[in-house]
């Protein structure tokens, strides 16, 4: 866990909206196709890595309730690999069997992806799928547990004003802190409410680097420029300068154009900060159906084309 106090009131740049999640209720976990069945085995804690490279996984996943079915509640902030496999933050990346393209069980990168609203582990197992497929690289995720509509929307308000405790806005940072400081790029998705979270992570890295490192501020964006990070439909208005951006938002999507960055018309744009030298792809697609239109698989990832081509502004 980072040293940042996630209860101290540091200044935030994030700005005001909704997010998603902070109470979580019990939901049953279910596997998703092509993926192995979550582990059953009593609560093992992971070992310590001792290498930088993404190699074979070797750490123990976590059965947290004991029963086999962990509780939703439980699973706030853990890192999720392939069969929804849960593995307690903090586990090097190179040790989490993540999720692989169905055409390729070996790829190079790997991409962490956080989950928005409403979504229990087996609905973002199923998107790490996707993802995986779509990217050609290894998906892990980070877990936004869900406690419900209400709980959900009350922690998204709270992620926007940078307040109260978020364990997946602490998992995300710490992994983003050490993995940068280690010299190694790092790759991120955040999907509606994801987008909010690593927003906030990323100001925590920002403060962690500049308050404890004391690094300078040209110090602290050339090192966060090791972050590739892509978000869809996000409710995040506000992201730090350092990290490469690519933004997806759909104009006829609620989500981004109300709480987030904003579509292709918005007064308000003068108040959002996108990150510098950010791409942000505006597009219209859909109809009536508001969750379709919000949806990242239906929606979002068929205008998701490869991370450089992005920054090249070729859609």
């Amino acid at each position: 866990m980072s040293s940042i106090d996630r209860n101290r009131n540091l200044p935030s740049p994030i700005g005001t909206g909704a997010r998603q999640g902070l109470e979580k209720t019990p939901s049953t976990v279910a596997p998703t196709p092509n993926t192995v069945k979550p582990p059953v085995a009593g609560t093992a804690k992971a070992p310590a890595a001792k290498s930088d490279a993404f190699l074979a996984p070797t750490a123990q996943p976590l059965s947290l309730s004991g029963t086999g079915k962990p509780k939703e509640k439980e699973l706030d902030g853990m890192l999720v690999g392939a069969g929804g496999q849960v593995f307690a933050p903090g586990t090097p990346l190179s040790q989490i069997p993540g999720v692989t393209p169905r055409n390729n069980p070996n790829p190079d990168k790997t991409i962490i992806y956080v989950n928005g609203i409403l979504t229990p582990l087996a609905n973002q197992s199923s998107d790490l799928q996707a993802i995986a497929d779509k990217s050609g690289a290894k998906a892990i995720g980070i877990h936004n547990s869900t406690g419900g509509a209400i709980a959900d929307l009350a922690q998204c308000v709270k992620d926007k004003l940078d307040k109260g405790k978020n364990p997946a806005v602490d998992t995300l940072a710490d992994t983003v802190y050490s993995e940068i400081k280690a010299g190694r790029q790092v790759s991120l998705m955040g999907y509606s409410q994801g987008g909010l979270i690593t927003a906030r992570a990323l100001f925590d890295v920002q403060n962690r680097l500049r308050i404890e490192d004391g690094m300078s501020k040209a110090d602290v964006e050339k090192t966060m420029g090791r972050v590739n990070v892509e978000t869809f439909g996000a409710a995040s208005t506000k992201y730090p300068d350092g990290p490469q951006y690519v933004h997806y938002i759909n104009n006829r999507d609620a989500v981004p154009t109300l709480t987030g960055l904003g579509g292709s018309f918005d007064p308000l744009s003068f108040l959002k900060d996108a990150g510098k030298g950010a791409v942000v792809h505006r597009f219209g697609d859909g109809g009536l159906n508001l969750v379709k239109n919000h949806s990242i698989q239906e929606t979002y990832l068929k205008h998701r084309v490869p991370f450089e081509q992005a920054r090249a502004n070729q859609f």
